[in-house]
């Protein structure tokens, strides 16, 4: 592996980046055909309004933003797309849901756990079998470090409660390596890039979204899902009340996420730089080569089944043994079937 650069010109590699990085998060979530014209519900009412945060220069809800399919998807069902904020961590997101800011929201299970052990406003619709390879604990290029054992005294940067900490505990675990030999510094993912290009941390354990960045700046991956058995899905998470009131449109969305989920993983390309291949939303070069590697290695969106229940149920056991979680969260209690859900305007 070659020397990591200069923090100067990491930073301005993280600065450009990361902004669009979330590709790989997204990839494989979202889809989308349809019908075109103004959207009605089936009884000819108000048009149904679904607030999702906007995806950004990448990912398949990105490209159906651009040429409107995602609308026209939903359109079917009386329904469209209120585009609201911007993506990022689930925690805020989970957040907005409970307020009734948010519909719709991607995250990961560990988050999601994380979230639900207190007192959540969303339900879980449709999931992703946990990233292989674009998820794990990020080392500097010209980091001593070989090995999870050799974290032993040293400080690795992780987000509480979420990804970040899970895959840092799973690591530790599987190396058996105490946990109390390694030290957690809490931070928000934006705090980390800073933190660990200069040297305050010595790792940072996390996710596609800023794992693309960090690789294409010089840094490396000392461990990734796959080696540690990481059970940490994708999941899309829909606020219960909405999805009480709205069943077909939960449905429809679904459908959307899983059609062109299997299209952007057959075929990565389309769906990087949707808007815009220049400035900083823009991947290009290393980054965009791992952005498109990642996402052909990733899984398409199902629904939550026996097996994804049964992963989740093993996150959940995994927090409260570490004390992340006060008491095992219930995950199976906040999942909808939407194999049961009504189709069209049913």
């Amino acid at each position: 592996m070659s020397t990591a650069p200069t923090p100067r010109r990491t930073r301005r590699r993280f600065l450009t980046v990361a902004t669009a990085a979330g590709l790989v998060a997204t990839l494989v979530g979202v889809a989308g055909c349809g019908t075109s014209g103004e959207p009605a519900d089936a009884a000819g009412g108000r048009t149904v309004e679904v607030r999702i945060p906007d995806p950004g220069n990448a990912g398949v809800l990105a490209l159906g933003k651009k040429d409107g399919s995602l609308d026209a998807a939903l359109g079917a069902v009386g329904a469209r797309v209120a585009w609201t904020g911007s993506s990022g961590p689930f925690a805020p997101a989970a957040q907005a849901i409970n307020a009734d800011q948010l519909d719709v929201a991607l995250g990961s299970i560990t988050s999601a756990v994380g979230a639900l052990a207190g007192s959540p406003g969303f339900t879980l619709f449709a999931a992703a079998q946990p990233d292989p390879v674009g998820e794990g604990i990020l080392v500097r290029g010209d980091s001593p470090i070989r090995g999870v054992a050799d974290l032993a005294g040293r400080k690795v940067a992780v987000n509480k409660g979420g990804t970040g900490e899970y895959l840092l505990l799973r690591a530790l675990a599987t190396a058996n390596v105490p946990v109390d030999r390694v030290e957690r510094v809490y931070l928000r993912p934006d705090q980390s890039a800073p933190a660990f290009e200069s040297g305050q941390v010595d790792a940072w354990a996390s996710w596609s979204t800023y794992v693309v960045s960090a690789l294409a700046g010089g840094a490396r991956l000392l461990v990734d899902g796959r080696t540690i058995g990481s059970d940490n899905a994708t999941v899309w998470a829909v606020r219960s009340a909405f999805a009480t009131e709205h069943p077909e449109v939960v449905r429809a969305l679904y459908a959307y996420l899983r059609d062109k989920g299997a299209a952007s993983q057959a075929d990565p390309a389309p769906f990087v730089n949707v808007f815009t291949d220049a400035g900083p939303q823009s991947v290009s070069g290393r980054a965009r080569e791992i952005t498109i590697d990642f996402a052909r290695q990733s899984s398409p969106v199902e629904p939550i089944g026996t097996d994804l229940l049964a992963r989740f149920d093993t996150v959940a056991r995994f927090f409260v043994d570490a004390g992340v979680t006060p008491k095992k969260v219930d995950v199976a209690a906040h999942v909808l079937d939407v194999a049961k859900l009504p189709a069209g305007g049913a």
